[in-house]
């Protein structure tokens, strides 16, 4: 009998030990990682003020998290502002500068976020747009491109998720359309088999589930499902394409934007002095099928009733990827992983929507070049909005600090995290953009390289002549100054008024310091 106490006291023992070392790994284990990267998505977002936009599900996990106000793509573009900020250094350091431009060519070696993670122990999955649609980069992850069935056969390989229609009518639009390129392009490749063609906007009446990016947020909670409860934690990159073009949505959606009921763009013209090669020529959109000419920005704008249905088609495909976060919130929080779970929401640029008479991404525009930030620590229950100077390539330092994973010396970027703890704190000087404009866009049929910089009261572009062969700028062709504090629309480029010399010339000299020179004093 006092053998058999023994025995049961000792197991006691163990278990309690076994709990406990349990315990002591759970509460000591890096928080799990959601990089949430959202295509096209501008700060048309009631967290950022936008009183119009329902976005109830974003807004709710703003107020828990830190919203960075005042962030900035490195550039204007899906890959090379995807390359920055996941591999953590600069589209002139990246060399990725265009569509184009594969990062994984040009940088065999470059260690991406999520392979920087895997190293630190972290298991990798991704699930839709996290690199650029046709480059996933398969070796960054663990489980690499996962997709929602039908979307994974061969049948729908070469396709981008963004091409879905609904409708019977939107289905032969399509069709017909990318059977003319077919054949125009007849023995050559082309981008996405051709199936981004059709209307540019469709208010379908099905249920969300039948959507692409609803099927990738239940696929999400799935993978969650499976993998929870291994030794790691996971770094999910969850990639929704919404609102890229078309804006397909469901009805219910665009029933909460009626006609007129959406505000037009503030600055609907061409700032006035701008340069030649400022301005993108809305070819994106031009593919679409639309019941207007798209023209240039230079040229005439598009009727009233047109531009309205854009913007409310925008903010309907808005609205459904708001419900979409909302759907992955719940789960996490139904999962119990909620609180141990880092989440960072981003969108990759903004996007003109009538704004400089224009209709997509592609210019050094700061309507292109601020983009919304929202990042949720783990156990974090107080949310605040922070005004200092940010940018997309600041995400990589500060996931490495959010998680106890150490930063790697060779980023580009600032870790924000001294700034969360006070956002009063004196931070960046400026943060810098670029982009390179192709011959075939601009409107002279020469191609440019353009810098530029953002200050707290400033917008600073310089443009140069850029050879493509040699991947180096050439000589000077124009400047471009706004005034944020008299013209925050930018409405005047104002780099020629007489009473802007001193200005553009300290601004000029701050430019080419380049980032380094920005840097806060609290971390050099």
């Amino acid at each position: 009998m006092r053998i058999l106490l023994l025995i049961f006291s000792f197991s006691l023992l163990f278990i309690s030990c076994n709990q406990k070392n349990k315990t002591q790994e759970s509460s000591t284990q890096k928080p799990n990682i959601i990089f949430l990267s959202i295509d096209d998505l501008r700060t048309d977002l009631g967290a950022y003020g936008n009183k119009e936009i329902k976005t109830p599900n974003i807004d709710a996990l703003a107020k828990t998290s830190m919203v960075m106000l005042n962030t900035h793509s490195q550039a204007a573009v899906c890959a090379p502002s995807r390359a920055s900020a996941l591999l953590g250094y600069r589209p002139d350091s990246t060399k990725v500068w265009h569509l184009g431009d594969k990062f994984r060519e040009i940088n065999p070696d470059a260690v991406t976020m999520p392979q920087y993670f895997n190293k630190a122990g972290y298991y990798t999955v991704n699930i839709g747009k996290i690199f650029h649609n046709y480059m996933p980069d398969s070796i960054s992850w663990d489980e690499p491109d996962l997709k929602p069935y039908p979307y994974n056969t061969k049948e729908y390989s070469k396709r981008d998720a963004e091409t879905y229609y609904y409708k019977p009518a939107s289905l032969k639009d399509q069709k017909e359309k990318r059977e003319i390129l077919l054949e125009k392009r007849k023995g050559k490749v082309v981008y996405g088999d051709g199936w981004n063609r059709g209307p540019a906007i469709e208010d379908a009446n099905v249920p969300d589930s039948l959507f692409y990016d609803a099927m990738q947020t239940k696929l999400a909670l799935e993978t969650i499902d499976r993998i929870k409860d291994e030794k790691e934690p996971f770094f999910m990159g969850l990639g929704l394409y919404r609102p890229h073009l078309p804006f397909v949505a469901p009805k219910k959606y665009w029933d909460l934007y009626p006609v007129g009921s959406v505000s037009p763009a503030a600055n609907p013209k061409l700032p006035k002095n701008a340069p030649v090669m400022s301005a993108n020529a809305n070819y994106e959109l031009r593919a679409y099928t639309n019941p207007y000419k798209i023209g240039r920005p230079e040229d005439e704008s598009l009727p009233e009733s047109y531009a309205d249905s854009l913007k409310r088609g925008y903010y309907a495909s808005v609205s459904f990827i708001d419900a979409c976060v909302g759907k992955l919130v719940a789960g996490l929080k139904e999962r119990g992983l909620y609180e141990n779970t880092v989440i960072v929401l981003w969108g990759d640029h903004g996007w003109k929507l009538g704004d400089h008479n224009g209709w997509g991404k592609m210019t050094n525009f700061y309507i292109d070049t601020h983009v919304p930030l929202i990042i949720k620590g783990a156990k974090q229950q107080e949310g605040k909005r922070i005004e200092a100077l940010s940018e997309l390539v600041d995400v990589f330092p500060t996931l490495c600090d959010l998680t106890g994973v150490d930063k790697a010396d060779y980023f580009q970027g600032t870790s924000l995290t001294p700034v969360f703890k006070n956002p009063e704190l004196e931070w960046k000087d400026a943060v810098f953009t670029q982009f390179r404009r192709r011959p075939r866009i601009s409107k002279d049929g020469k191609e440019y390289m353009g810098y530029s910089m953002q200050t707290k009261q400033y917008h600073y572009i310089e443009w140069y002549h850029w050879d493509n062969i040699k991947k180096e700028k050439g000589d000077f062709a124009a400047t471009e100054l706004y005034d944020h504090y008299v013209d925050a629309n930018e409405t005047v480029n104002v780099s020629g008024d007489v009473d802007k010399v001193e200005i553009v010339k300290s601004l000029s000299k701050q430019l080419a310091k380049g980032w380094k020179g920005a840097l806060p004093k609290s971390v050099l």
